[in-house]
């Protein structure tokens, strides 16, 4: 047997041995370590997994053998599209091999990245304001653009948005799923699924069928920092899951930017305590990018990273690479349309709001403009005479 044949034959073994879904990843290390690899666990038998592993999960783990033919269930496993990687194998991402508890497998359906690309995890709230919508598209699109990887949950809100815009932006993204990689979550997001297997991957350290439950997020959100060089947040409430992936990233060595919000907004009460703490500050999509290539340039060289702060103090302020770009779908509108929508923003204002804020001599037509600009779906009516921008208009 060659080389090859036998990587192939651990993989068989391996998916069996993963698919297994009564066992913790502690374990599967133990199991492997101990006996010699996958197949070596598939032939040890009952007396050698109790080393490892409790007599309920033993006994369970024999009823499990005896109705999943490896073989068969690998192939079909293949036939679906997916493949499983696991510690041992060299496609094994390294930013993974890193991290405290590594996953001992991922079932992947699609590519993963080359590791010399720079990868970013951008997360934030599944609730997100029209403001979050427009920084996660304008930041997705910009690192897509730019080549980085966008990690993320393919959550509905921050999540989505972002990996959508960076595969739009001609860029790769991988989605680290909390259900089995076959298990599309949320539904809404299926053609998400399908496009990033196409761009990227679906990534997952669960087994094959595995519903999407709350226990499983918390443990999914270390993949998602993990896979990453940076993480950073837009918008998230005190207290959220994003705010436990902040946690785990931190434990992981990376980096933490986080999108600023008002004082006000209850959706930036976590970013603005991040802040506080001391996480880096992102201020604009381009600027960001270049500190991501600061940082792994730093850390090719072993340097430590400068303090973000201190960069942008030694800017010269208002540089147009920390403007916020003006809204595409906006470009070719007539002078009265666009001065009513330079007059809004992703906050909701209300229409006197809205006209006190425009030159006197477009109040007069303020009220038809604003219902063209809805009709536009430039902005949006969230309330009885209260507007904002939309946050994903310049798709249009």
């Amino acid at each position: 047997m060659n080389q090859d044949e036998w990587k192939e034959r651990e993989k068989i073994y391996a998916c069996w041995l993963c698919n297994f879904p009564n066992i913790g990843n502690a374990q599967l290390h133990g199991l492997s370590e101990s006996l010699g690899g996958p197949e070596g666990v598939y032939r040890a038998g009952r007396e050698q997994w109790g080393r490892i592993l409790t007599p309920k999960q033993v006994e369970t783990l024999s009823e499990y053998t005896e109705k999943w033919p490896p073989e068969t269930k690998y192939r079909e496993m293949r036939e679906e599209g997916i493949q499983l990687v696991t510690i041992l194998d060299k496609e094994y991402p390294e930013r993974l091999r890193t991290i405290p508890d590594a996953p001992y497998c991922l079932f992947a359906r699609g590519r993963l990245p080359a590791e010399d690309i720079p990868a970013v995890a951008v997360i934030g709230a599944r609730e997100c304001s029209e403001y979050g919508r427009y920084v996660a598209r304008e930041l997705g699109t910009a690192l897509g653009r730019h080549g980085v990887v966008v990690v993320s949950g393919m959550a509905k809100g921050i999540d989505g948005i972002s990996q959508e815009a960076a595969l739009e932006g001609g860029g790769i993204s991988l989605g680290v799923l909390g259900s089995g990689v076959d298990i599309c979550y949320p539904a809404q997001n299926r053609d998400l699924y399908r496009r990033l297997t196409e761009g990227g991957a679906v990534l997952s350290t669960y087994p094959l069928g595995t519903p999407a439950r709350p226990q499983n997020f918390p443990p999914r959100n270390r993949i998602v920092s993990g896979l990453a060089d940076v993480v950073v947040v837009i918008e998230a409430r005190v207290r959220s899951g994003t705010l436990i992936t902040v946690d785990m990233a931190l434990e992981q060595g990376r980096e933490v930017y986080v999108v600023p919000g008002r004082l006000t907004d209850r959706l930036s009460d976590g970013c603005n305590r991040l802040i506080k703490q001391g996480a880096e500050v992102c201020l604009s999509p381009e600027s960001f990018y270049e500190e991501i290539l600061q940082l792994r340039e730093n850390k090719k060289e072993n340097k430590i990273m400068p303090r973000s702060r201190k960069r942008r103090a030694e800017e010269p302020p208002h540089t147009e690479k920390n403007e916020m770009p003006e809204d595409k779908a906006a470009e070719k509108l007539p002078e009265d349309l666009l001065e009513v929508y330079r007059a809004i923003d992703f906050y909701p204002k209300t229409a006197e709001e809205i006209g006190q804020a425009l030159p006197e001599r477009y109040r007069g037509q303020m009220i038809p403009c604003l219902m063209r600009l809805c009709m536009e779906e430039l902005i949006l009516q969230v309330s009885p005479g209260h507007f904002c921008r939309r946050g994903e208009t310049h798709r249009r």
